[in-house]
């Protein structure tokens, strides 16, 4: 656990000093602040049915798709490529320490951002004009989402990091897992051919992986411990496949 911990650091120093870092910090700040502001244009021009908070979350994949490649492709390709992974599995860390660490490391960092949109809502709330003017319900559920979805999400970009020793490679496939995943199985949802009752367990499944119910729900107020379960059994067989991946490399060279 020492050591898990010394990586763990040692990570996060070298996300913090990675350019990429910033420039998906700044990209993600300034996307989600121009949503922000449309929100705001939009009620402030008539009443809406649903909640800022819960309109905010609903754009959440803007982000992800660029935020989610940049924070994680270095992580395993380029020590690949530099060799130092073979170096750092020398010594006395296993692949499951290195490969968690990466993953802590860039899930805080990716939380960290999300944490920081809720200035948007601290200056409505201190500047708005009105003691209350947004609901906690949704606001509240969708940060909650945000942090189980990400699990997912970042532990995608590991294993993307995984298996290439291109960081650009990475950051591509990283984008068109989290593609296929957000809006891919939204798509399929919608075929007609799943309608037949033939594929009724195929709808229900593809049903049951869909983020954007999952994201409804939880701005409702709705946490399904089967959405959550979902989220963290995906991220730990994504995480799992990346640590196999890169023991793979090493016995491959």
């Amino acid at each position: 656990m020492r050591l898990f911990r010394i990586l763990l650091a040692h990570e996060l120093r070298m996300l913090l000093v990675s350019p990429a870092s910033y420039i998906a910090a700044t990209l993600f700040l300034l996307v989600m602040g121009f949503v922000f502001a449309g929100i705001l244009e939009t009620f402030t021009a008539g009443p809406q049915e649903a909640a800022p908070a819960a309109v905010f979350f609903q754009l959440f994949w803007l982000p992800v798709f660029f935020m989610v490649p940049l924070l994680t492709m270095k992580s395993l390709a380029e020590e690949r490529r530099l060799g130092t992974l073979e170096t750092l599995l020398t010594t006395p860390v296993t692949t499951p320490e290195v490969v968690l660490a990466k993953f802590g490391a860039a899930y805080s960092l990716y939380l960290a951002l999300w944490a920081a949109t809720g200035g948007f809502f601290y200056i409505l709330v201190r500047f708005g004009g009105q003691s209350q003017p947004i609901d906690l319900g949704p606001l509240l559920g969708g940060y909650l989402f945000i942090a189980v979805s990400g699990t997912l999400f970042v532990s995608l970009g590991i294993l993307a990091s995984s298996v290439t020793r291109n960081q650009a490679v990475a950051g591509i496939l990283a984008f068109v897992l989290l593609l296929t995943l957000v809006i891919g199985t939204r798509f399929a949802g919608t075929l007609a051919v799943l309608k037949l009752d033939s594929l009724a367990g195929l709808r229900a499944t593809v049903d049951y992986i869909q983020v954007f119910t999952h994201l409804e729900d939880f701005t409702r107020g709705v946490v399904d411990t089967r959405q959550v379960l979902y989220y963290l059994s995906g991220s730990a067989l994504a995480l799992i496949l990346a640590i196999l991946g890169v023991e793979a490399k090493q016995l491959h060279g």
